[in-house]
């Protein structure tokens, strides 16, 4: 049996097979299928700033005129402490985790506020976080916004939570910088302890009946893996961070891809949602019989054999591949109508 043990953020973990941040976790009887079917660690669903907002502009809307009036109807209403039901069920749920499980529990926020970014984080640590995963899930649709705009919000987000903060901090990417080694740099120079790569945004997508835009939420699958998986190999052993890898692991097939690339770890949760979190033990089982077969008695033994510079030809990662991949479809075909 191989040693499937990694490590992520600093964290030990018993296996790279991590999952990420989904609705699945907000059930502590999910959290302990996770680990019992194989994983390494979980990243719980995001907290996200502006839906407390939302449910506290609520509550307020909902008080004014009812004190001091004859009958006080504030009784109908949640007392505050009530109100935090949303936050105070998280910060328990991160209690519980990692009190009843071996593996490290990486909470999930996404802020929108300075405030709300020192607050929630330190209420994360506070409630036993192993670590912290921040998604700046920001859309700079401002035609008058600068890239170097950009580019410092993230930062300085960045640096405020980890300088507010005691555990290590993940930072989820997107893949739409124009320099994505220059930002990942930047983001290991403003404190993160590790990247994960890539964030998905969901867009919309349009009714043509009813004129009217849709969103809906589509799984991720196998092929999407090629993006992050160009970038791993290019950024492994460049940055002293760690590397996680997220999106379209439906199989030991992807994340050992991950892993051979120079990832520390590889995230799913489009499979779980599709075969069960049961699949968790598929993938696991299957890396093993993999590595056995191999010869590959540990993951440190593969991983970051197949990135940029470890590979005999490390311009296979750049543009000149490009000419050689139409050369060889060229001479494909040809060979094919001959």
């Amino acid at each position: 049996m191989a040693d499937l043990r990694t490590k992520y953020l600093g964290l030990e973990l018993n296996s790279p097979l991590v999952v990420s941040a989904n609705s699945l976790s907000q059930n502590i009887d999910n959290i302990l299928a996770m680990e019992d079917h194989g994983a390494g660690a979980v990243v719980m669903f995001s907290l996200f700033e502006e839906q407390l907002k939302a449910e506290s502009e609520k509550y307020s809307m909902g008080l004014p005129g009812t004190f001091g009036s004859k009958l006080d109807t504030s009784a109908y209403f949640p007392q505050t402490d009530q109100y935090a039901v949303d936050k105070g069920r998280y910060l328990e749920l991160i209690r519980m985790a990692t009190e009843r499980t071996d593996m490290p529990i990486i909470a999930s926020l996404n802020g929108t506020t300075p405030e709300g970014w020192i607050e929630y984080s330190r209420d994360i640590e506070f409630a036993g976080a192993d670590g912290l995963e921040i998604n700046i899930y920001f859309i700079p649709a401002d035609m008058k916004m600068s890239p170097e705009e950009v580019e410092d919000r993230y930062l300085s987000i960045i640096r405020l939570v980890t300088s507010t903060v005691n555990i290590p901090v993940a930072v989820k990417l997107h893949p739409y910088f124009s320099s994505i080694s220059n930002m990942a740099h930047k983001i290991h120079m403003a404190g993160a302890d590790g990247l994960v790569l890539f964030n998905r945004f969901y867009q919309p997508d349009f009714d043509i009946d009813r004129l009217r835009m849709v969103g809906d939420l589509e799984y991720s699958h196998p092929a999407e893996i090629r993006l992050p998986l160009l970038w791993i190999a290019v950024l492994y052993g460049k940055l002293g961070v760690s590397l996680a890898a997220t999106t379209g692991i439906h199989s030991y097939v992807e994340l050992t891809k991950y892993l051979l690339a120079g990832a520390d770890v590889g995230m799913c949760a489009s499979a779980l949602y599709r075969y069960g979190i049961p699949y968790l033990g598929k993938i696991t089982q299957d890396l093993n019989e993999y590595m056995d077969r191999m010869g590959f008695g540990t993951v440190a033994a593969f991983r970051g054999a197949m990135s940029q510079i470890h590979i005999a030809d490390p311009t296979a990662y750049e543009r000149g591949n490009y000419i050689h991949i139409l050369e060889d479809a060229k001479w494909q075909m040809i060979s094919k109508n001959s």
